[in-house]
């Protein structure tokens, strides 16, 4: 005897069907890491004005000299004694609020990015950062890409300020016409020591370590880029390609290719990444998306040729190096010094006499 035919469920009563209890919980759980992330950002909102608050009291009190330097440790030792278990307001640390109010009270445009930092942030700036320009460029770049402290730490290792201030990201003109904001999410050369490559590695050897050590090269890269796939397959008439890297990024809406060349970038390299531009564009890109881009990521690169190369370009495509230690500090602080002395404007760079040092009190002898 033949068994009846199961009926099969409509469309409709797929859809109704009533979800598994334990599935529907994981909505409450997104619900209170939203709300965890919302108190987080609300406390160190909080505490990083109170800091503020307490630096600005302590810095006039002491610019008025109703206090003198010994009074802030007057207090920390009252604040110890008053509030047991209150940590953080040491006379070092008061001094520090003091510090950190005094240098950003005059900047209208950097001291509300203070407040989107954790006190830790805020502190690394503020020791490893020589100049205005360079701490408002580390505060911006660390709430924009959400890094955290140890990522911080090991962007100033790597002189990410100088890098940028140094050598700006070398784009082609369509990059600029298609996607202007382009040329301020992209670098000119991408830190990649973590890979821990030996010299005279193959490209190979790139494509592999920057896989396994995808997390990484993301935070390198920027928030805003997702990975697609490796040895992304393209067919063009009757042949097979494969395209080394493909992201996507949500703030260009865009895809991003990325070929890897293990050497010195050549001109005819960017003939073979347009023309993976234009497979992406024809056979993958979807309606809604922007014209993809192209990342030349190579070993080494020679500035002016890079200029000629990208100059008549049609398709939105840039080229940057790879480096697989961290740069010398030392040395891009000393071309930036010399950056800043080139392109200071010239009344400045006039030497004026000192000043006579003004008599602050009446000679006894006369």
């Amino acid at each position: 005897m033949k068994k009846p035919l199961r009926k099969q469920k409509s469309v409709v009563e797929k859809a109704i069907e009533p979800v598994p209890v334990e599935a529907s919980f994981a909505a409450i759980v997104g619900m209170i890491q939203a709300a965890k992330q919302r108190t987080y950002q609300a406390v160190n909102t909080e505490l990083v004005s109170l800091y503020w608050q307490i630096g600005e009291y302590i810095s006039r009190k002491l610019e008025s000299a109703e206090w003198g330097d010994g009074v802030v440790e007057e207090l920390a030792r009252y604040l110890a004694r008053t509030q047991p278990g209150l940590r953080g307001f040491t006379r070092a640390n008061l001094f520090r609020m003091r510090q950190f109010y005094d240098t950003y009270r005059m900047n209208k445009k950097v001291a509300p990015l203070v407040r989107q930092l954790p006190w830790t942030h805020n502190l690394i700036i503020l020791s490893q950062c020589k100049n205005a320009e360079e701490r408002e460029f580390y505060l911006r770049m660390a709430a924009r890409e959400r890094w955290g402290k140890r990522e911080l730490e090991r962007q100033l290792r790597g002189t990410l300020f100088e890098r940028v201030v140094l050598n700006p990201t070398k784009v082609s003109p369509a990059v600029r016409q298609l996607h202007p904001s382009a040329p301020d999410l992209f670098k000119d050369s991408y830190v990649v020591e973590f890979l821990n490559l030996p010299d005279g590695h193959a490209e190979a050897d790139l494509h592999d370590g920057l896989v396994q050590n995808l997390k990484t090269f993301l935070i390198e890269l920027g928030r805003d880029f997702c990975f697609v796939g490796s040895e992304y397959p393209l067919q063009v008439g009757g042949r097979d390609f494969a395209l080394d890297l493909l992201f996507f990024h949500r703030g260009l809406n865009c895809l991003v290719a990325i070929e890897l060349k293990a050497d010195r970038f050549e001109p005819e390299y960017l003939g073979k990444l347009e023309f993976y531009l234009e497979a992406l564009d024809r056979d993958v890109r979807k309606p809604h998306e922007r014209p993809s881009i192209g990342v030349l990521l190579c070993a080494t690169k020679d500035s002016e040729v890079v200029e000629y190369a990208l100059s008549r370009s049609l398709s939105p495509a840039l080229i940057a190096e790879y480096q697989t230690q961290l740069p010398d500090k030392t040395l891009l602080q000393a071309k930036l010094h010399e950056f800043y002395a080139l392109n200071a404007p010239e009344e400045s760079k006039t030497v004026e006499p000192p000043a006579r040092p003004r008599r602050l009190y009446k000679d006894k002898r006369t």
